[in-house]
């Protein structure tokens, strides 16, 4: 498969990500603890959950060393580390970093995590740009030294005009948004949307980058 992709057009950025694969590492991004299961801020790690499940990984197990739930199996031919930091959202790169040791390897990372510039239903995958203000992003960004990886964007905003977020104002009213349960109304359109990463996931792991973000980007 990997030699079939060689023959594919890339942009310079993304060959370099290429030619520079190494172990993959996941990390779905939340909160640890029950208080925050099936929480908005917690649609990264409830990704990451689902590919675990869907792909056959042993039971993830606590890294002290990392600070991390961590899971280590196979994507089709590739060999994956799954990880959900047990910080805090805005501590997440210490746990991340404990796997990626360098800017040479943040190119093999994908993080997923919940994003309030998008509207729920929507997913969006980016590689090498700013966290848009994202916490849990920056921390990896200064842990890696780089922001050079792949990230896959759940939109956690309500559905605005023209299909654009429709985003809370006033820090409170953010705050409460985030780490708020999904609403029943909204919990169809949830395990769509988890189950659209994990196949996007399956994608990144198996073929590569192109065709994980053709397929995430596509409605």
């Amino acid at each position: 498969m990997r030699e079939q992709l060689r023959n594919t057009s890339f942009t310079a950025r993304e060959r370099l990500w290429y030619d520079s694969r190494m172990a993959i590492v996941i990390a779905g991004l939340g909160n640890p603890g029950k208080e925050y299961e099936k929480t908005r801020h917690n649609a990264g790690r409830s990704a990451v959950e689902l590919v675990a499940k869907q792909e056959g990984f042993d039971e993830l197990v606590f890294n002290k060393t990392a600070n991390a739930v961590v899971g280590k199996g196979a994507i089709g031919s590739e060999n994956v580390t799954l990880v959900l930091p047990e910080t805090m959202m805005n501590l997440s790169g210490k746990a991340v970093s404990a796997f990626v040791k360098s800017p040479k390897a943040a190119k093999n990372l994908l993080i997923i995590h919940d994003d309030l510039d998008l509207p729920l239903g929507t997913v969006k995958m980016v590689f090498g740009r700013g966290s848009g203000g994202h916490k849990g992003v920056e921390s990896i960004m200064r842990a890696v030294k780089t922001q050079d990886f792949a990230r896959i964007r759940i939109g956690i905003s309500g559905i605005g005009k023209k299909h654009q977020a429709k985003k809370v104002s006033g820090e409170e009213k953010v705050i409460k948004h985030v780490i708020g349960k999904w609403k029943p109304s909204e919990e169809t359109t949830v395990k769509k949307v988890l189950k659209k990463v994990a196949e996007a996931v399956r994608l990144f792991a198996d073929e590569g980058i192109e065709s994980a973000t053709q397929f995430t980007n596509t409605r």
